[in-house]
């Protein structure tokens, strides 16, 4: 496995072609996609034809350093999920989006906090990146808690965007939070 970032518990790859069923099964898990899709699962033509062959792309575009991360727990090896760290697809690359999905199995365990908190940084120390940012449902408590214990501080609302409206608590719009290079250094 080619890693891209370890900590503690974790490590992170760069996917590979032949991980489209991970990516399928992650995906296929209504809880996992409550807020995504309120709970539909990504079909998996979906995934292989559009959803793999983007992420490596993105591999090449931003020569590996950024993109969707692989993450797999260090004892066993077993898949728990993925993070993000990729700028807007127009964006400068020194502002980047932090995100992350894991399997239900894995929630609970700290991994999401403990995998973001090394992604934030990498992104600041390695990648020159000077901002980063995160945005998730109103009603998304446990996304939004792991933001607040990373340092990142609430600066926006969002707009439910309308392939998200029949999500239970789409009413409740969005919420961006951000943490600068600055702001990090200094927790």
């Amino acid at each position: 496995m080619d890693t891209y970032l370890e900590t503690e518990r974790l490590a992170l790859r760069h996917f590979t072609a032949d991980d489209a069923d991970l990516l399928i099964e992650l995906d296929s898990d209504p809880a996992v996609m409550r807020y995504l899709t309120g709970g539909i699962p990504t079909a998996p033509e979906v995934v292989r034809e559009r959803y793999l062959p983007n992420i490596l792309a993105g591999y090449e575009k931003w020569d590996g350093d950024l993109g969707l991360f692989a993450a797999h727990e260090k004892d066993g090896g077993a898949f728990i999920g993925w993070f993000i760290l990729r700028p807007e697809p127009e964006g400068p690359l020194d502002e980047v989006e932090l995100g992350y999905r894991l399997r239900r199995a894995a929630w609970g365990k700290g991994y999401a906090t403990e995998g973001s908190r090394a992604v934030l940084g990498k992104a600041f120390t390695g990648l020159g990146v000077r901002m980063v940012w995160a945005e998730a449902m109103s009603v998304n408590h446990g996304s939004r808690n792991i933001m607040e214990k990373l340092g990142m501080r609430l600066t926006d609302t969002t707009p439910t965007p309308s392939d998200m409206e029949m999500i239970e608590g789409s009413e409740h719009g969005g919420v961006r939070y951000e943490i600068t290079k600055e702001q990090w250094e200094q927790q």
